[in-house]
């Protein structure tokens, strides 16, 4: 039986630990017929290693998304590696640790723009550094951390997810004309290495104990990888600006 991923080529950023997102996201697709091609920073020798419990192997390119010569020659590495690119997953955050736990009145500017280039302003790199190699159209799919609300200890990285939710709707406006669909999943929290860096997770985490229609389970991110597989398919050929909530439901619960 067919996948819903034959014959696609791939793209996965920010595949640093088998509880990520962006690890699960890429078993699946291969699972579903795509050939992917992975990128790491700082260490692609940890994604290297990573990559080797995946179904098949992966070529891991070292790419930071804040660093215009490595932006540049990735267009060179994919075409050499998969010919062109049918979708490209951006799994890409980070903020300091004044930005993070409490500190949000008193982060200096310094950090919370290293939080918008790196979190938010990236996907509009990245997309734009790949989009020669979607010359047939295509999918971004990144992952956000619903930004209607303030979360606890969330502080600068809430804001940053902000800004990546309004670029992928500006990205999915400009680049419709080519075919070129941009959504997000917004996820429920999940022990990957991103929350481990978050000062205080487990009380935001406390939430989804209490309020998750749908039993939330933290140690599970396939149901988010899915989600990510999903949109990277034809399955929605005209949904693009869509922010795809797979949170256990905690989006809908006023109380």
């Amino acid at each position: 039986m067919s996948g819903i991923l034959d014959g696609k080529r791939i793209l996965i950023t920010g595949v640093l630990m088998e509880s990520s997102i962006a690890f699960h996201a890429a078993k699946v697709a291969q699972e579903q017929g795509a050939e992917i091609i992975l990128t790491a920073f700082p260490r692609p020798t940890l994604t290297e290693r990573i990559a080797r419990k995946l179904p098949k192997p992966a070529k891991v390119i070292e790419l930071d998304v804040t660093n215009d010569e490595h932006l540049a020659r990735l267009e060179g590495l994919v075409r050499e590696e998969l010919g062109g690119l049918d979708g490209v997953v951006h799994s890409i955050g980070f903020a300091p640790q004044d930005a993070l736990g409490g500190n949000f009145l008193n982060t200096p500017f310094e950090s919370v723009a290293t939080a918008m280039h790196v979190s938010a302003f990236s996907l509009k790199s990245l997309t734009m550094a790949c989009l020669p190699l979607m010359g047939n159209g295509g999918s971004v799919v990144g992952l956000t951390f619903d930004a209607q609300f303030a979360w606890p200890q969330y502080d600068w990285m809430g804001p940053a997810k902000a800004a990546l939710e309004a670029t992928s709707r500006y990205l999915a406006r400009d680049l419709g004309k080519r075919n070129v669909r941009c959504n997000l999943i917004s996820a429920g929290p999940l022990g990957s290495m991103a929350a481990k860096s978050i000062p205080g997770f487990t009380d935001l985490a406390k939430v989804w104990d209490e309020r998750s229609p749908l039993e939330w389970d933290m140690a599970d991110p396939e149901p988010a990888g899915r989600g990510v597989v999903a949109l990277l398919s034809d399955f929605f050929p005209k949904t693009t600006g869509e922010i795809v909530h797979v949170d256990g439901g905690v989006h809908i619960m006023g109380a």
